[in-house]
């Protein structure tokens, strides 16, 4: 079953979250009626991208590369993968 790593945005915070799942609809959900600790004080969330991994261990990788970039390169990469 593929993982999904997604970047969320809040335009009201004007902050990001990056995240990984195997269901991201279910996830997105999550993130906007406040069940996630971490994103629940900046709803609501908008899903800016998502892109897809074979397994969880690719998602983790890529994940942790997202986490460790800064603002402008993270819009640089959603303008280009989003």
């Amino acid at each position: 079953m593929p993982f999904f790593v997604y970047i969320l945005y809040s335009m009201t915070y004007d902050r990001f979250y990056v995240g990984q799942t195997q269901d991201i609809n279910e996830r997105l959900k999550r993130h906007n009626n406040g069940y996630e600790d971490a994103t629940s004080p900046y709803i609501p969330w908008e899903l800016r991208c998502c892109i897809e991994k074979e397994n969880r261990s690719e998602a983790m990788i890529l994940e942790r590369k997202l986490k460790n970039m800064n603002r402008e390169k993270l819009w640089l990469f959603i303008s280009k993968y989003g």
